[in-house]
């Protein structure tokens, strides 16, 4: 007597980077949230306590509260309890794989090596 032939098993892709990615734009998707990043680098490595986050950035404490909650969800920054006190830090991981994200497939991949700020070479047009 033969077997019974097994249940095809679908195997699921895994979340697309883009997808992964996408998430991590639309939370930084509020001028505040850019703010709050920006300002979270310019303290890195030691990071902010939320009193000077929203003193620095004139952000009420309710809002602030908020952005950086979408903005941990993400990864984008990390969360630190420090006794009273919360300590945010940007989350330098989640923010590198977003610039290697966008620039994985520039100049056709001929070049791993990116200089982020580099200026863009200048090409001359002929004048005629």
């Amino acid at each position: 007597m033969e077997a019974a032939p097994k249940p095809r098993t679908v195997q699921r892709n895994p979340p697309d980077d883009a997808q992964q990615h996408a998430a991590r734009f639309a939370a930084l998707g509020h001028e505040a949230r850019v703010r709050i990043v920006r300002s979270l680098l310019q303290a890195h490595p030691d990071g902010r306590v939320a009193g000077e986050i929203q003193q620095q950035l004139d952000i009420p404490t309710s809002t602030l509260s908020h952005h950086l909650d979408a903005l941990r969800r993400e990864g984008l920054v990390t969360q630190q309890r420090e006794g009273r006190y919360l300590r945010y830090r940007a989350g330098t991981q989640a923010l590198r794989a977003l610039l290697d994200f966008l620039y994985a497939e520039c100049c056709g991949g001929a070049n791993p090596i990116i200089q982020i700020g580099a200026a863009p070479r200048q090409t001359s047009t002929p004048r005629g």
